[in-house]
């Protein structure tokens, strides 16, 4: 049988496959880390930046070293055993999952507040189908609509962020010295920075995803990848929620967190602006969607080719697409959907413990990779006590998140 080739993927395309996921959180994290942390909120972002700044370099040497499909899968097969391996690998496809339906419903929540006689569920399954159709199509297809999805959300950010500027320019820093000076519910500025520093880290969800789908990508892309993820959140999430303290009240945090983002292009743009954000929130959750296809297709064939599960996963079209893996994944998530009749709290709770899992899991595969496969070549390496504080940092916040139901429960989407 002819081997089915396929067109890799080049800088901007795997980008914007893995960078719609982690990008949609500049919607939710900057507010939901305010109602936390208040007007210290872009300091718990920022540790969050530090924290994926380390990220990279783990993520890097790892893959450098075994570029095969999988994340955190891979690394634990090459280092452990394959039933921690297998773990990982459900993780995170319980995180691909939860992120699809999530993203799916919060998108067409957002479209449901601009077409009223929407029916959320019936929108939410098609959208699943949609992209269910487009993932089977093949990885060029999917990186054109992502590439597409991605450049409007970014414009749609820094338009968003030149806007409140502005405001801020023309209207003085009033509100922020107000906000500066209100007092803090948690109690100490410490507990509000580690709350904050918790919920911000929800908000690097997409992440793991480029590794998911690295032997898609062009020599040299993967390290590239990570670097503008972490630029895109380590510039936009800090920036949006000082922007915030600047603009909005933190009284009105909480009485606008469905849509908070949306009140602050109306207050500093008009209504045509907060339109644009909603229309955007509808684009990027569709394309996390996208990214989860993409991720568990990758993921789901590495473990079939190990034997993990059956052959019958490894059938591809003409275009050189896992059909079946896809079909799978979707009749999971449609599932899902309907078991929880459309409530999704305790979904977000999956999501949050399988996500955090699988990134302290990756942090403790490449401890493993130091030890028991430290002559193993790999362009890059990671400093041992840097991959020990941020494996720390992760299973810190997992802790801290599993202990607080406030948080744990939170459709994480749908600020």
């Amino acid at each position: 049988m002819k081997e089915i080739v396929h067109k890799k993927l080049n800088e901007l395309q795997a980008t914007a496959i893995c960078g719609n996921d982690i990008s949609s959180s500049c919607l939710y994290v900057s507010a939901l880390t305010i109602l936390y942390a208040g007007q210290y909120a872009w300091i718990s972002l920022l540790i969050v930046a530090v924290v994926l700044f380390l990220f990279r370099k783990i993520y890097a040497e790892v893959v450098g070293a075994i570029p095969l499909n999988g994340g955190a899968y891979n690394v634990l097969l090459n280092t452990s055993t394959k039933r921690l391996a297998s773990l990982a690998a459900t993780l995170t496809v319980l995180s691909y999952m939860a992120t699809a339906v999530i993203s799916a419903s919060e998108g067409m929540h957002y479209l449901h507040g601009i077409f009223e006689g929407l029916n959320v569920t019936i929108a939410t399954v098609v959208v699943l189908i949609l992209f269910t159709g487009l993932a089977i199509l093949g990885i060029g297809e999917s990186a054109f609509v992502a590439v597409i999805i991605f450049m409007t959300h970014i414009g749609t950010l820094a338009l968003l962020v030149l806007a409140s500027a502005w405001f801020i320019l023309t209207h003085g820093l009033d509100t922020f010295h107000i906000n500066w000076q209100t007092p803090i519910s948690s109690g100490s500025i410490q507990t509000a920075l580690f709350l904050g520093f918790s919920a911000a880290m929800l908000g690097i969800s997409g992440f793991e995803s480029s590794a998911n789908f690295v032997e898609e990508q062009e020599h040299g892309v993967f390290p590239k990848t990570l670097r503008n993820m972490w630029g895109i959140v380590s510039f936009f999430n800090p920036v949006i929620a000082i922007l915030l303290i600047s603009v909005i009240p933190l009284t009105e945090v909480g009485e606008n967190k469905e849509s908070l983002l949306a009140h602050l292009g109306e207050t500093t743009g008009g209504s045509w602006l907060a339109w644009l954000i909603s229309i955007d929130a509808v684009m990027v959750l569709c394309g996390a969607v996208l990214t989860s296809f993409v991720g568990v297709s990758g993921l789901l064939n590495r473990m079939t080719l190990d034997r993990i599960l059956p052959n019958y996963f490894l059938k591809q079209n003409k275009r050189g697409s896992h059909y079946r893996i896809v079909l799978s994944f979707l009749i999971l998530c449609i599932s899902v959907l309907f078991a929880t009749s459309g409530h999704l709290e305790s979904l977000a709770g999956v999501y949050t413990f399988s996500f955090l899992a699988v990134m302290a899991l990756f942090g403790i595969g490449n401890l493993l990779l130091k030890y028991k496969r430290r002559k193993l070549p790999r362009p890059e390496r990671a400093r041992g006590i840097a991959v020990v504080i941020a494996v720390v940092s992760v299973i810190a916040a997992f802790l801290e998140t599993c202990f607080s139901t406030s948080i744990r429960f939170i459709p994480f989407c749908n600020i």
